[in-house]
C-alpha cells in the first residue's frame, strides 16, 4: 500500500497541487491588489489548504470549534509539529486571522508575495527596531478585528515534541487584552517529518484541538508569564503521552 499511495502522490496528487498552489497565490495577489486583503488573503488559502489534505487522503479530526466566537478576536498560539501545521490551521480552524511567520518565507517565488500581499506579518529579528516594527503591525492588524495565529516555538520540531514558546504573541495579546487561545496540533510530524530535500508523504491522521481561550486576568509581565505557562500546559496536555515532555529545539 506505501507503494501505491507514493505513486499516487507522484503522478496524481503532487501535479495537481502545484497547481493549485500557483493558482491560490495568483488569486490571493491579485485579489487583494484590487481590494480586500481580508477575504482574498484567508478564503482562496482556507480552500486550498482543505484541498491539499483531501486530494492526500489524509483523515482529519478537528475538536473544540464550538470553544471561539465567530465575533471575536483572539491570538491562537499552537505547537510546531510540521509543514502540514499550516494546512490543519488555515483549513479546519474556521476563523479569518493574520499568520505571524518567518521572515525567510518572503523570498519563496510565488507565496512570498501572495503571502505580503494578504498582510500576513514576517517576523524581522535583525535588531530590536526591526523586531518593534513587526509587533507594531501586529498590533494595528489585530485592532481591525481580525485574529493572530503565532506558532510561539518559532521552528517545526525535530522530534515531534515541544520546545519552548516565545514571549511576543503573549506580550501583544496582553497590550491589546485579547483572549488568547491554546490550540494542540498532532499527526503532521508523522505526515512529513522535517528533513531536507523532497520527501513523501506519510499516511496518517492530522488533529487539531481547540481548547478553551484563556481571558486576560490583568496586565503587565506577571499577566503575561502566567498566560504563557499556562498556554504551554494547555497544549502539551492535548498531546498523546509519547509526544509529551519538553525536547530543545536547537533552531530556537
Amino acid at each position: 500500500m506505501t507503494l501505491i499511495y507514493r505513486i499516487y502522490q507522484l503522478f496524481i496528487a503532487l501535479p495537481i497541487l502545484l497547481v493549485c498552489t500557483m493558482l491560490t497565490c495568483i488569486i490571493t495577489i491579485i485579489g487583494s491588489f484590487i481590494g480586500g486583503a481580508h477575504f482574498w488573503g484567508y478564503y482562496p488559502a482556507k480552500i486550498w489548504s482543505m484541498v491539499m489534505c483531501r486530494l492526500l487522503l489524509l483523515p482529519i479530526k478537528i475538536k473544540g470549534k464550538e470553544n471561539v466566537d465567530k465575533k471575536s478576536s483572539y491570538v491562537f498560539v499552537a505547537n510546531h509539529q510540521g509543514a502540514f501545521d499550516i494546512f490543519l490551521v488555515y483549513g479546519f480552524i474556521g476563523r479569518n486571522f493574520k499568520w505571524m511567520m518567518k521572515k525567510s518565507i518572503r523570498n519563496i517565488p510565488l507565496v512570498g508575495k501572495a503571502c505580503e500581499s494578504a498582510r500576513h506579518i514576517f517576523v524581522d529579528k535583525t535588531g530590536p527596531k526591526k523586531i518593534q516594527e513587526t509587533y507594531n503591525k501586529a498590533r494595528e492588524i489585530l485592532k481591525e478585528g481580525t485574529s493572530l495565529v503565532v506558532f510561539p516555538e518559532g521552528a517545526r520540531s525535530f522530534t515531534g515534541h515541544m520546545g519552548v514558546f516565545k514571549r511576543g504573541a503573549f506580550q501583544l495579546a496582553d497590550e491589546l487584552q485579547l483572549p488568547v487561545v491554546p490550540v494542540t496540533i498532532n499527526g503532521p510530524f508523522d505526515v512529513l517529518p522535517r528533513t531536507k530535500g523532497f520527501y513523501f508523504v506519510n499516511f496518517h491522521k492530522l488533529e487539531m484541538t481547540i481548547h478553551q481561550p484563556i481571558m486576560p486576568k490583568g496586565k503587565g509581565p506577571e499577566n503575561v508569564k502566567q498566560t504563557l505557562e499556562e498556554a504551554y500546559e494547555i497544549v502539551m496536555s492535548g498531546l498523546p503521552k509519547e509526544r509529551q515532555g519538553f525536547v530543545e529545539n536547537k533552531d530556537q
